[in-house]
């Protein structure tokens, strides 16, 4: 797979855009920022006196509705969460000039039939892999975080060119961009969190915090053991993969790895996800947070609360009130 970078960049197809950004969360800001910094004319489309008003207020930057920001604008950035954009591409739609590029970070509401862009229209996506806090200080730093692109439309025929350019004027170019497809960045992002990132991390950290108390050892000390020294392992992995843990860590941490993790994480368990990636791919999933959400988030709640209620939630607030090194 070819990597893109500078120098692939046509920066003629987005020269003297307008953009207009809708949202103004982790993503959001970021964006609009660099966008900003990048010469770009940026008005940034919010429900007025939202909570993220005044931080864009603050942040310097042109302030009104969503249906109005569209205006005249040649990309529209649709960054408010997933389940929102839906309405808010709704109702600013009839303001979205022909020729223009509606934009996405991620590919929840194309892929699965949400938001119809009309035709007229190029229809893009552009995925920073990493949280916009990181998108924007290593901006900032002159550096940038990979970016993923696809094209949904292109009625403008350079829809590709576009979306390259934002990636660019992002900072995506400085740390390499990957062309994908609307599918492939929806469903392998939703699997990534479900069954590795989010849902699979954590059950794991709690599983074994239970399964060590429940044994009859301190909280405490299963608390660091099992959620606390994770971190450690994760930035191992992120800086150098495989090779730069194994270097990192003790021989018998090695050996431990290589004979009872695969009994941990077992064929069992990838059948399971295999079948969280099916649920991924034939919409379960999406039909039911869409639901969950017309229904008022029941279940949701329930679940988060159950998850906030747990005992190594109150175990770890102790623990970390004492290290002065995680404290802003």
């Amino acid at each position: 797979m070819q990597i893109y970078t500078e120098k692939d960049v046509d920066v003629s197809a987005l020269e003297g855009a307008r953009v207009a950004v809708l949202g103004y969360g982790s993503q959001g800001r970021a964006h609009a920022l660099n966008l900003r910094d990048s010469g770009f004319d940026v008005v940034v489309g919010l429900r007025q006196g939202g909570k993220s008003w005044a931080k864009a207020e603050q942040d310097g930057m042109t302030l009104m509705a969503p249906s109005d920001a569209v205006k005249d604008a040649d990309l529209i950035c649709l960054l408010v969460p997933d389940i929102a954009q839906k309405p808010v591409y709704e109702a600013a739609e009839a303001n979205i000039k022909p020729g223009a590029a509606v934009s996405f970070a991620h590919g929840f509401n194309i892929h699965f039939d949400q938001i119809h862009p009309k035709e007229g229209v190029d229809c893009i996506l552009v995925a920073p892999k990493g949280p916009g806090d990181l998108v924007r200080r290593q901006f900032e730093e002159g550096r940038g975080v990979p970016c993923l692109i696809a094209v949904a439309q292109d009625a403008s025929g350079k829809a590709r060119d576009k979306a390259l350019a934002y990636a660019h004027a992002i900072g995506g170019t400085r740390g390499g961009v990957l062309e994908t497809t609307f599918a492939e960045e929806t469903e392998t992002d939703l699997f990534g969190e479900q069954a590795v990132l989010c849902g699979g991390a954590t059950e794991l950290v709690l599983k074994g915090y239970e399964t060590l108390v429940e044994a009859g050892y301190q909280p405490e000390v299963a608390y660091f053991e099992c959620l606390h020294e994770l971190k450690l392992i994760v930035d191992l992995l992120n800086e150098g993969g495989l090779a730069k843990m194994h270097e990192f860590i003790s021989e018998t941490a090695k050996y431990g790895d290589l004979t009872r993790g695969p009994r941990v994480i077992d064929d069992h368990v990838k059948a399971s996800m295999k079948q969280v990636l099916t649920e991924v791919q034939d919409g379960t999933f999406a039909r039911q947070w869409i639901e969950e959400n017309k229904n008022g988030l029941p279940e949701y709640n329930r679940m988060m609360q159950e998850d906030l209620d747990h005992p190594i939630e109150e175990v770890g607030r102790k623990l970390r009130a004492r290290m002065s090194w995680l404290q802003k």
